[in-house]
């Protein structure tokens, strides 16, 4: 029998076990240690390259996702768990076969003040993408709220292990019925595992106010503070005499939201943006523009959402920090209860903030222009239910990017996507219905 054939036959096995487990109803018995909704899903799926330089590499996925969310409203708390386990059976070989993503929230709500701490995780072999934990052809929904991975790495990369570890903290307290403070910050870990890039962590923070001007309009001013270290001694010339230690901006901003209606929502802002580091003959102080703006509609059957962010970012360890362009859709749409669509997309501009150096091999090059990346990447995915707890899925991604500095001046970075690569997908999951628990 082939593998594909006795896999798929596990994953029935494994959903039929499940689905005997699962109590008919959707509320627990009265007396479970805690209140709140609990759901899961397996998939078992198969995709292939078609394109690039992992043409023709096949993969099988075994992944999954569970989610819980109490009822408390003092006490709001949420995690969400997504992953999997791959291996390649044809093609071109891989450094890793393990994908995971963990998110945690927990909030603290009293009468003039709310205070909620997060922390997202993620493992991948290459850039997060589509999906929740970012690997394309999974079968992980995708369009929909929630679903998309945002990632700090705007550089599109292959075959490279990594760790994305972010930790936020927001704090606000109203301070009258028409204005209120707001006050957070952020830490970030991103680690190449295989060396393939230099390490980057991230610290933020900002402190704002926000007027209500009517029942569906806000305005806000907002200062924002970030800074990029780059880790151990940094970005090191080939002579050792020139390092790049950190980055850091301050910007300040304005902002105004309206809700239009019960479904649309629009928010949009912007304000300049001061940028320094730790060597102006590397990356001289400059003043560029911050904009942040998006819009989403909930409608009856599905959701859409597009959002645009401009500023300066740490570079994703490629390059010796970057002004970055990114552009973002999603879209979901169902089909009366067994049909569904997803699409997601995304385009990301990256233009090193030096002209004078560029990265190769993690070390600082003078070239005397400034590298520019021009990547994209968009999915679709087609999820048809089969009774009550199967589903079967179909998905297409594209990842497309340039760059003006070949591969083959001093083997650079030979792990950065060069070019279109194309992943099909297709396969089935196990999804029953979400588990509602009761003390």
């Amino acid at each position: 029998m082939k593998l594909s054939q006795t896999l798929l036959m596990m994953v029935f096995t494994l959903g039929a076990a499940a689905r005997g487990q699962v109590v008919p109803a959707t509320t627990a018995p009265v007396g479970f240690p805690v209140s709140g909704t609990l759901n899961y899903s397996l998939r078992y799926s198969q995709t292939a390259h078609v394109s690039g330089s992992e043409d023709g590499q096949q993969w099988s996925m075994v992944s999954g996702d569970a989610g819980y969310a109490n009822t408390s409203k003092r006490l709001p708390f949420s995690v969400q768990y997504g992953g999997g386990y791959g291996w390649v059976w044809a093609g071109p070989s891989a450094p890793g076969n393990t994908f995971q993503r963990l998110t945690l929230s927990q909030g603290f709500v009293e009468r003039l003040w709310n205070l909620t701490v997060s922390d997202d995780v993620g493992y991948t072999f290459e850039t997060p993408t589509t999906g929740f934990s970012g690997v394309a052809g999974s079968g992980e929904p995708i369009g929909v709220s929630g679903s998309t991975t945002l990632s700090n790495q705007t550089v599109l990369t292959q075959n490279t292990r990594s760790v994305d570890n972010t930790t936020t903290g927001l704090f606000s307290r109203i301070l009258s019925p028409a204005m209120s403070l707001n006050i957070g910050g952020t830490a970030g870990q991103l680690r190449y595992i295989d060396g393939n890039s230099e390490d980057m962590d991230t610290l933020e923070g900002n402190a704002g106010l926000t007027r209500r001007l009517s029942a569906l309009t806000s305005l806000s001013g907002l200062y924002s503070f970030s800074r990029y270290n780059y880790g151990g001694s940094g970005f090191v010339s080939s002579a050792g005499t020139t390092t790049l230690q950190f980055i850091q901006t301050n910007s300040v901003q304005l902002g105004y939201t309206r809700q239009w209606n019960r479904q649309i929502t629009t928010s949009v802002s912007a304000g300049p943006q001061w940028m320094s580091s730790s060597n102006s003959a590397v990356v001289p102080s400059s003043i560029n523009a911050f904009v942040n703006a998006s819009i989403s509609d909930k409608f009856r059957f599905g959701s859409a959402s597009v959002s645009y962010n401009r500023g300066v970012t740490g570079g994703s360890g490629y390059m010796p920090g970057a002004e970055s362009d990114n552009v973002s859709a999603n879209f979901s749409r169902d089909f009366g209860r067994n049909l569904s669509i997803g699409l997601t997309g995304s385009y990301m501009r990256t233009a090193s903030l030096s002209s004078n150096y560029v990265v190769i091999n993690q070390t600082l090059v003078k070239t005397g222009f400034a590298e520019i990346t021009n990547a994209g990447y968009g999915g679709a995915e087609v999820t048809r239910r089969l009774g009550r707890y199967f589903n079967v899925f179909a998905n297409y991604t594209a990842l497309d990017q340039s760059y003006n500095l070949q591969i083959s001046q001093s083997g650079f970075n030979s792990n950065v996507l060069s070019g279109l690569d194309q992943v099909i997908g297709f396969g089935i999951g196990y999804s029953p219905r979400p588990v509602r628990l009761q003390k």
